[in-house]
């Protein structure tokens, strides 16, 4: 049924049914999550081997024969950095190993350049007159939160097909040099799960902004989180295109385990020119002696290599991919030929963006919680949690059980219809 052409009378019986449906649900008292990117508990527990790895002094040795249980290290212990070199095609000499959140060293690098400023700045970006980043949207909304919470301005950029619309990001960026940054989810995007085209990465890497402390925030948070690990989708090397224009220093590149081992206790990474690191490291001398080097030996001995990575990614693919089969049937049974919805089909990652009906996305989002069901706020996706029309519904499929995922997604198609035809009819 297309609900944009209804008749009076049709839409009419159409919400009484829904009603009708939306009461019964309601009196079921349900509790269902899909709030958060959060891995669920059988992505948790294949992971469990890796806690008996490490069980004497020897286990605890770097292969310089430094002792991770101790002071040292500030960068993190040799085979780390190896390991996401490796996985990533980076250059070790360009990798700081850390904690267990790319969050808190995207923050740090943020919050570090507002302090000290980077290489190529003139003063802190604090003592500027104004600070601004692009916010391609929708976007991640921890991003936005970094940016609102030390008072940088946002300003919005449309996301295309190929990643963020590149006429815009180099016209804004040539023309003002309170621009300072902009954030790039590059593969499987967050929410949208695109991957960033060749031709947006190469034309980012040549980009000619007029700040020369400029910064790209390249959290590449789902490199390796293909649904097909055998045939992923291509993501173009984005320093390796920078080095053709020298703008390396212009490339802030961030990582983690959070989704392949535990969230609580990955190990996340940060790559930069070495003229950037020096810069960073002496102020992080201030801040820390060193990060938890045994979890990072942790994850060295379980995972081994790359490779290892690789193939235990492979049994993530087959927990995740049939929860994102779920969702999209369950989207396209009930929203399929209705007129009122919109959403992506991605390869990988941890979303599905759902754009609903024009003006509906906070009527659906006020509807669903009233069933019980938890999402990630109406509007998240966008700067100031402003979504200028109104439309975008972030879905995380991983962390419910499968069959709470399909009840939670029939609960959602259920609520766009009725907030549609409740925008349209009454």
């Amino acid at each position: 049924m297309n609900y944009t052409n209804l008749s009076k009378e049709a839409a009419l019986a159409e919400h009484a049914k829904l009603t009708k449906e939306y009461s019964e649900l309601k009196a079921k008292g349900l509790k269902l999550d899909m709030s958060r990117g959060k891995p669920g508990k059988d992505q948790l527990d294949i992971t469990m081997g890796m806690l008996g790895v490490i069980s004497d002094d020897t286990d605890c040795r770097s292969s310089a024969g430094i002792d991770c249980r101790n002071y040292g290290l500030l960068d993190g212990i040799p085979e780390a950095k190896k390991l996401f070199a490796d996985l990533l095609g980076l250059k070790e000499s360009r990798v700081i190993v850390a904690g267990n959140s790319s969050l808190n060293l995207m923050y740090d690098s943020v919050a570090r350049a507002m302090l000290y400023g980077v290489v190529g700045s003139e003063k802190p970006w604090s003592k500027l007159d104004k600070v601004k980043f692009l916010c391609p949207a929708p976007g991640y909304d921890r991003h936005f939160a970094i940016c609102e919470s030390l008072g940088i301005e946002m300003i919005n950029v449309p996301m295309t097909e190929n990643g963020p619309d590149m006429d815009v990001v180099e016209k804004l960026v040539a023309e003002n040099a309170s621009i300072k940054g902009i954030w790039c989810v590059p593969k499987f995007s967050n929410p949208g799960g695109i991957v960033y085209s060749d031709e947006t990465v190469k034309r980012f890497a040549a980009l000619k902004p007029a700040a020369k402390d400029f910064r790209i925030f390249w959290d590449n948070a789902y490199a390796v989180h293909d649904f097909d690990i055998d045939n992923p989708v291509k993501l173009l090397d984005i320093f390796a295109e920078a080095e053709k224009y020298g703008n390396v220093d212009k490339i802030f590149y961030f990582a983690s385990t959070s989704k392949i081992s535990f969230p609580g206790s990955g190990v996340a990474i940060m790559a930069a020119s070495e003229d950037n690191l020096a810069q960073i490291k002496k102020v992080m001398t201030v801040q820390t002696i060193g990060f938890d080097k045994i979890n990072m030996m942790r994850h060295v001995k379980y995972f081994k290599d790359a490779d290892g990575i690789l193939e235990h990614m492979r049994a993530h693919a087959k927990i995740i991919k049939p929860k994102f089969d779920i969702v999209i049937e369950t989207l396209e049974r009930e929203l399929g030929n209705t007129g009122i919805a919109e959403w992506n089909s991605p390869k990988g990652g941890y979303f599905i963006s759902l754009d609903v009906y024009k003006g509906c996305a906070k009527r659906v989002y006020s509807l669903v919680s009233e069933l019980g069901v938890t999402l990630t706020a109406a509007g998240a996706t966008f700067p100031y949690g402003k979504d200028p029309d109104d439309r975008n519904i972030r879905i995380a499929p991983t962390f419910p059980p499968n069959d709470e995922l399909k009840l939670a997604s029939e609960i959602l198609c259920l609520c766009v219809k009725l907030a549609a035809i409740e925008k349209m009819y009454l």
